[in-house]
């Protein structure tokens, strides 16, 4: 019986060291600027790593009133290929926290 404690008591100290790493993970996310862009570069994105828009850059060339539809779909592509980059940094930083174990599913931070 007091093996099975000692074993507890050292699963519940890598416990509270993985729970400390991840939330230094989340602050290192929240601070890391990922920019996601279209239109060859007309439309830049910046995310920070907790999905949160920081700034949108766009070229004046699309703000003309004829370039409406044009300006306005570059910037959800712009997003979304923020989005993917910022998706694809929490993975790898969780995977070299983990040990390369990947997220599950759905798992958000």
């Amino acid at each position: 019986m007091l093996g099975g404690l000692k074993d507890f008591g050292a699963l519940m100290k890598q416990a509270q060291e993985m729970q400390q790493k991840l939330g230094e993970l989340q602050a290192r996310l929240a601070d890391t600027e990922v920019v996601g862009q279209s239109g060859a570069g007309l439309v830049k994105v910046t995310l920070n790593g907790k999905n949160e828009t920081r700034r949108v850059e766009i070229d004046p060339s699309l703000l003309a009133p004829a370039e409406k539809g044009v300006l306005e779909d570059l910037l959800v592509a712009a997003a979304n290929d923020a989005r993917a980059k910022v998706e694809a940094l929490v993975q790898d930083q969780m995977r070299g926290l983990t040990g390369g174990l990947p997220l599950p599913p759905g798992f958000k931070l």
